[in-house]
């Protein structure tokens, strides 16, 4: 499919796609004949993983490591010992969003805090004369 329905389908700009192929993390599969750039499903789902980590506050080479992995680990070319590796580095990751889950649920539960105190006091203060 063209960038343009790549870009319909996972909700990024023209921009971020081409952004992210020209730092190497997905790369477009193929060219058309009038150069236009050409994804498969593989590539639109690498889009939304990429996607789902950036609101986690993943860098990009944090980003890179993790394509990296899964690369490396669904290829089968890993001998023992290096997919070994490969499977603690996920879960390392696995980690970290969790880690990174529990303090957005922190961060949610504080903002919802405020707001139940903000509307306690706005209600508090709503029909009280003025002095």
């Amino acid at each position: 499919m063209q960038i343009g329905e790549v870009a319909e389908r996972t909700g990024l700009s023209l921009r971020t796609i081409r952004y992210y192929g020209e730092v190497g993390l997905v790369e477009p599969s193929a060219r058309s004949r009038g150069g236009f750039r050409l994804y498969t499903e593989s590539d639109v789902a690498r889009l939304l993983l990429i996607k789902r980590m950036k609101p986690l506050g993943f860098s990009l080479e944090e980003t890179r490591d993790l394509l990296d992995t899964l690369d490396r680990l669904e290829s089968g070319a890993a001998d023992e010992g290096e997919r070994a590796e490969l499977t603690a580095r996920l879960d390392r990751f696995e980690e970290a969003v969790e880690a990174r889950c529990a303090a957005l649920r922190e961060q949610l539960a504080m903002a919802e805090e405020f707001g139940d105190r903000l509307r306690e006091r706005r209600a508090a203060t709503v029909g009280r004369p003025r002095a």
